[in-house]
């Protein structure tokens, strides 16, 4: 493998206070991290303060500015400071979520096959499946979506755990808004070549609720992915016919 700080691990947070030190303190135990950035994305507890605890660089958004944002802060804080540090060559970007807790220590798969040279991206696929209370129309959407604009399906489209190099991240700015910014990162790579492979993991988020709040997530959710899809299988469309 290359150097021992060829990663930095970007953690999206919001209100994550319960669980944010253990996510932190499991990604900063895997190989090759050499930056841990937390970026609290407008929370209302004391996340940012119990990741800077953890040992983390955080950044703060004042207002909730959604899950997309919160990369791009993310990415632009890592090329920041390996430019502080004198790097000749950027970090590759592990994107983990703030409320996997300690199982963020076994993200390792994920990063090897960029690390190794032989990914642009990786996406994960928990082997650890936690029973949630949606009906999984968000899933079927996104990975219909995929499919249709590229010809593959992920099996869990919508899972942010991910590796990129610096130069794949860089190849789908702009990412598509909120939570559709797998999805269209997913297309837009595969659509330019890039090498996207899946990795078994065994990481766990918390379960998600049956209550109306968790059904108006997964309602802002669906929105945020067909807005994703929405010109991007035009455009399929458009080249199709071109062709």
């Amino acid at each position: 493998m290359p150097g021992s700080d060829d990663l930095a691990v970007i953690i999206p947070a919001r209100d994550e206070a319960d669980r944010i030190r253990a996510t932190v303190a499991g990604a900063a135990s895997l190989p090759g991290v050499g930056l841990v950035i937390v970026v609290d994305d407008g929370s209302r507890d004391g996340t940012a303060a119990a990741a800077r605890s953890a040992g983390a660089s955080v950044v703060r958004h004042s207002r909730s500015r959604g899950k997309a944002a919160a990369m791009e802060t993310g990415a632009e804080t890592a090329a920041l400071l390996d430019a502080r540090d004198g790097r000749g060559q950027p970090r590759h970007l592990l994107f983990l979520d703030g409320d996997l807790g300690g199982t963020a220590g076994d993200a390792a798969p994920l990063a090897e096959p960029v690390r190794a040279g032989e990914a642009d991206m990786t996406i994960a696929v928990f082997t650890d499946r936690v029973r949630r209370g949606g009906h999984g129309f968000v899933v079927a959407l996104s990975g219909a979506g995929i499919e249709r604009a590229t010809g593959w399906r992920p099996a869990q489209p919508l899972n942010g755990q991910r590796c990129l190099t610096r130069a794949a991240f860089e190849a789908g700015r702009p990412l598509a808004a909120g939570f559709g910014v797998e999805t269209g990162l997913t297309i837009d790579l595969l659509r330019q070549g890039l090498r996207v492979k899946e990795v078994q993991v065994p990481l766990a988020h918390r379960a998600t609720g049956t209550d109306w709040r968790a059904q108006l997530h997964r309602a802002r959710q669906f929105a945020d992915v067909a807005r994703a899809l929405a010109p991007r299988l035009v455009l399929g469309t458009r080249r199709q016919r071109a062709g």
